[in-house]
Parts: C-alpha cells; sequence; structure tokens
C-alpha cells in the first residue's frame, strides 16, 4: 500500500485490478450489483440526457499528494493535456452550445497551456466556466501567485477542496502545511471579490470525508463551515458541496488497508437512494481524458471504463452516436447514489 499511498500511476493493470475487486470483492453472493439494484426501480440501463457540462481533466500532475485522491495525481504524473487535444474540445462546445465548461486535474493550472485556454474558451461564452483548483497552487510559486486576478478577469468559478476549517483534519488528509496555505489562498480570493456578496465571482468549496463514513447532511456543514471559517478568518464563500469518497484508486487502497472496504460498501448500498439515480452527473456529463478518451464520468476514466460507444474520443466525436449509448456502470456508482447523492456540484437531491 505504501507505493499507492504515495503517488502510485494508475495504469491499465492496475485499473484492471481495481475493477475485479469492485465486481467480486469479498462478498459477491451478498452484495447486489449495482445494475441489480437500479433494475429494482425500473433505472436500468442508465441513459444519457441533454449533454450540458464538458469536464476536462487537463493532466494528473499536482503540487499535492492526498490520502483520498480518486486521480492518484501527484508531482511525478506526466499525463498532461496537450493544446491539440484542447482545441478539439473548445471546438466542441462551441459547435454543440455546452454550457459548462469544468477543468479538473490534477492542479489543472500546472498543464502549460492552461492560461491559453481559458483565455480561449472565455471568448466562446461559456455561461459557467469552472476550474477545480486545490487552493494550495497558489501559493506554490511566485508564477501562480496572480491567479484570483487572473481567474476575475475572465469570470471564473472557482471550486476548492476544503476537508474542514481546522487545521488537523485538513492536514491529515492532504498533507502537512495544507490548511494554512488554503486559508491564505481563500483570503487572497476575498480579496479581489471572490465569495463576497453581489460580486458575481462564485467561491464554492468542496468537502470530502477524512475516513470510511458517508458526508453529513450538506446544507448542516455548509452553515457550520461558512461559521468557523468566517469567525476564525474572516473568509466567505458561496456553497459547500459535500462529496463522498467512491471505492476507487487512493480510496479503496485505503479502505483495504484499513479493513474497512467491506464495511463501506455495504454503507453505501444501505444508503442507497433510487431518486438520487435520476439526477447523477453521468446523464448530463461527458468526461473527457488528458489523451482525448471520453468517458461517462472522471471516476469512470479512472477506472478506464470509457464509454459504450464507438465514439469514445474525441477524434471519433458523434453527438449522435454518443446520445444512443448506454452509461458504464460498476459498483462504485453506488457512491454517488448513497443518501442524497454526490457529485461534482454536491448532492444531487
Amino acid at each position: 500500500m505504501k507505493k499507492s499511498l504515495v503517488a502510485r500511476k494508475n495504469d491499465l493493470a492496475d485499473t484492471n485490478h481495481q475493477l475485479k475487486i469492485l465486481s467480486n470483492g469479498i462478498f459477491k453472493d451478498e452484495l447486489p450489483t449495482f445494475a441489480d439494484k437500479i433494475k429494482e426501480t425500473n433505472q436500468f440501463p442508465l441513459r444519457p440526457k441533454k449533454l450540458e457540462i464538458l469536464q476536462l481533466n487537463v493532466g494528473y500532475m499536482c503540487n499535492q499528494v492526498c490520502a483520498h485522491c480518486h486521480v492518484d495525481a501527484g508531482p511525478d504524473r506526466k499525463e498532461i493535456m496537450t493544446k491539440d487535444t484542447m482545441q478539439k474540445c473548445l471546438d466542441i462546445v462551441r459547435k454543440l452550445g455546452i454550457h459548462t465548461l469544468d477543468l479538473t486535474g490534477g492542479a489543472p493550472e500546472m498543464n502549460p497551456n492552461f492560461r491559453w485556454f481559458v483565455e480561449e474558451a472565455s471568448r466562446i461564452g461559456v455561461q459557467d466556466f469552472i476550474v477545480r483548483s486545490n487552493l494550495t497552487i497558489i501559493k506554490a510559486n511566485k508564477k501562480y501567485h496572480d491567479l484570483p486576478m487572473f481567474f476575475k478577469k475572465h469570470n471564473i468559478h472557482v471550486v476548492s477542496s476544503m476537508p474542514h476549517w481546522t487545521r488537523g483534519k485538513t492536514d491529515k488528509q492532504r498533507g502537512k502545511g495544507v490548511f494554512d496555505k488554503s486559508i491564505s489562498a481563500l483570503q487572497d480570493l476575498n480579496v479581489v471579490g471572490y465569495g463576497k456578496k453581489g460580486s458575481g465571482l462564485r467561491l464554492d468549496l468542496v468537502y470530502n470525508p477524512s475516513g470510511a463514513f458517508l458526508p453529513s447532511d450538506q446544507l448542516s456543514m455548509e452553515k457550520d463551515f461558512k461559521k468557523a471559517l468566517m469567525d476564525d478568518f474572516e473568509i466567505e464563500f458561496n456553497q459547500l458541496f459535500a462529496l463522498t469518497n467512491l471505492p476507487i484508486s487512493r480510496f479503496l487502497d485505503y479502505l483495504i488497508a484499513s479493513e474497512n472496504y467491506e464495511d463501506y460498501m455495504y454503507a453505501l448500498v444501505d444508503a442507497y437512494n433510487p431518486m438520487a439515480v435520476e439526477n447523477v452527473m453521468c446523464t448530463n456529463t461527458l468526461s473527457v481524458s488528458w489523451d482525448g478518451y471520453l468517458y461517462d464520468c472522471d471516476f469512470n476514466q479512472m477506472l478506464n471504463l470509457k464509454v459504450k460507444s464507438t465514439a469514445n474520443h474525441l477524434d471519433t466525436f458523434d453527438e449522435k452516436l454518443l446520445y444512443d449509448r448506454n452509461i458504464a456502470i460498476n459498483q462504485h456508482c453506488y457512491g454517488c447514489t448513497a443518501g442524497a447523492g454526490s457529485s461534482c456540484q454536491g448532492t444531487v437531491t
């Protein structure tokens, strides 16, 4: 497990191993498959709706190595989306009129063509342009210090990871010193207007549980976060998104190493909510990997579960073929349908 918790490459052999664990596990005769579960409520197969969100993973390189990271991101990752691939994404956004562009990583800001892409995409007039920032990248070195002003110039919707409002819990999940750098970065964003009422500059935070348990009620947690961050640091933000940790990549490694995998899977199944299935993000989102392949979500991307279509790459992109497909599912999908549901935009019910 040591290798995976440092910076293991999530190659094909590894994803096949994880899929085998998810599909068979240690209780295959007791745990219902996700497919069987949604068949009970006549929701199988999952089918796509209108494509509204194009989510780009522009590279796995990151200045952090977080214990829960489902991307296995880190400083040693070399997978980076090229300028040519980015241009193909822009062409699709322009052609289809997609209203939300969502950039993730790794740390998306570390892609050498990040600023070029933001400037080009801004000209298209995307309604909601999201950059998922780990915050600490803003404080990493001088070339990133102007990111708050750059984000403001292009009206970027900043979505930032923030495990907790306390130093201990944050640093335990994301590394020593992360909390203090995150607080400083949030203050920098506030200075230029982010999170301030009436500014129009959206600053949302993302909470992931620090252990083998499901997140609490999102609205209650948002109130607690807002009060604590305001009282202690005078920090303001718009919304808190509470995400369930899915049992893949580093988090799956953690579950197995801590002997929590079986209990966690049962917890997800017990919390299954058919209402959440109706709004899972894979129905209106396409995830694009750094090398241009298409996935129903970025979790499927980490398991190498490409879209079930011959149009599974930007070079073969075909809106009609992609609409006429079944969404690829597996046991990890229980994570998105537990309780109030979970998506990159928080709860779904």
